[in-house]
């Protein structure tokens, strides 16, 4: 029997696989206003047809200044459910879990579109401020971002959980954190980019006060039966900064505090990092955090194949397998 394409019950939600669709930014929202449009129908209704377990939209922002780029997807109004609701639709009619990943770009948002350079924009260019934990950019060549108030961060706290009510709205039925790859809360947790002096920062308790605050206002926003999934970078690749073993802690507070999984991706918080990269380079981070915080655990990061991705579940490395340009190649 292959593991791989064997069902999965995560609380109330059964998958028929154990392959999800990760989510993948694609720059395409409908003008300003964060809505998904025909393009996200026939990206991710590609996806469901050809046999996912769950499609993931990708990274959407809590906030306008949450995004990456002003053409990313957002969940901060109610007028966004419907266009939201229609896709979730088409994808569990297709056999296939929708499921939304939740996000806040902090100081790596307000950013033009890849093809177009990536380049930081201002106002004058249709960007907007940039805010951080603390008052440091990313690179030299990014703004310095202003400090958050602890007013700022239980808005954002709020949006979340509002974001995350308005998914069950459009019945979506798994929500992914997105707390990696540089962006806000990632920037919380790191002691390299967060270097408050209040009870944000400093110890590592302060740093996972923002995070752990966010997932107990969502999980009271969605239904017990509602798995709830945390993309995290398992480690940063710096010298003093976030490392496997502290995400092995973070991954035993998660559950204790209600995530079903934890879906384990590196990197992304300086443009210092080292990183090697080749095919499942970061498969030992998932079996890491699996065994030692005994949680459920995704792996992502060049899986390719079918093979290299039953080897993963059944060596126990993982419980499922995220895919993400193979599935854009061929869905």
């Amino acid at each position: 029997m292959s593991k791989l394409f064997s069902p999965l019950t995560i609380r109330g939600e059964t998958m028929k696989n154990r392959l999800v669709v990760s989510p993948m930014c694609q720059y395409s929202a409908d003008g300003m206003d964060g809505l998904p449009t025909s393009w996200h129908m026939v990206h991710l209704g590609s996806r469901a047809i050809g046999g996912a377990g769950i499609v993931m939209f990708e990274a959407t922002a809590v906030t306008p200044e949450g995004r990456i780029t002003p053409k990313d997807l957002g969940l901060w109004s109610d007028e966004h459910i419907p266009a939201y609701a229609e896709i979730a639709a088409f994808i569990a009619e297709h056999g296939a879990v929708p499921a939304i990943q939740l996000a806040h770009a902090g100081r790596k948002a307000s950013h033009d579109v890849p093809w177009a350079g990536g380049k930081t924009l201002d106002s004058n260019d249709g960007g907007w401020e940039v805010a951080a934990p603390s008052p440091q950019p990313y690179d030299d060549a990014s703004p310095t971002p202003n400090q958050l108030s602890i007013d700022d961060i239980q808005s954002i706290v709020d949006a979340f959980a509002a974001a995350a009510r308005r998914a069950v709205k459009a019945s979506i039925k798994i929500i992914e954190l997105h707390f990696a790859h540089g962006y806000l809360v990632c920037e919380f947790l790191s002691p390299l980019s967060n270097q408050r002096s209040d009870m944000y920062g400093g110890s590592f308790e302060n740093r996972m006060r923002f995070p752990m605050q966010i997932i107990e206002a969502v999980r009271k926003e969605i239904p017990e039966s509602m798995p709830l999934f945390v993309r995290i970078s398992s480690t940063e690749y710096m010298d003093d900064g976030w490392s496997i073993e502290d995400s092995v802690l973070f991954s035993t507070e998660l559950k204790r505090s209600g995530v079903d999984l934890v879906d384990c991706s590196s990197g992304g918080n300086s443009a210092s990092q080292k990183m090697s990269v080749f095919p499942g380079y970061q498969v030992p981070f998932a079996e890491q955090i699996r065994e030692g915080a005994d949680i459920k655990t995704g792996a992502v990061g060049l899986i390719t194949d079918p093979q290299q991705a039953e080897d993963i579940l059944q060596n126990e490395q993982a419980d499922v397998i995220l895919m993400g340009r193979e599935l854009l190649r061929n869905p």
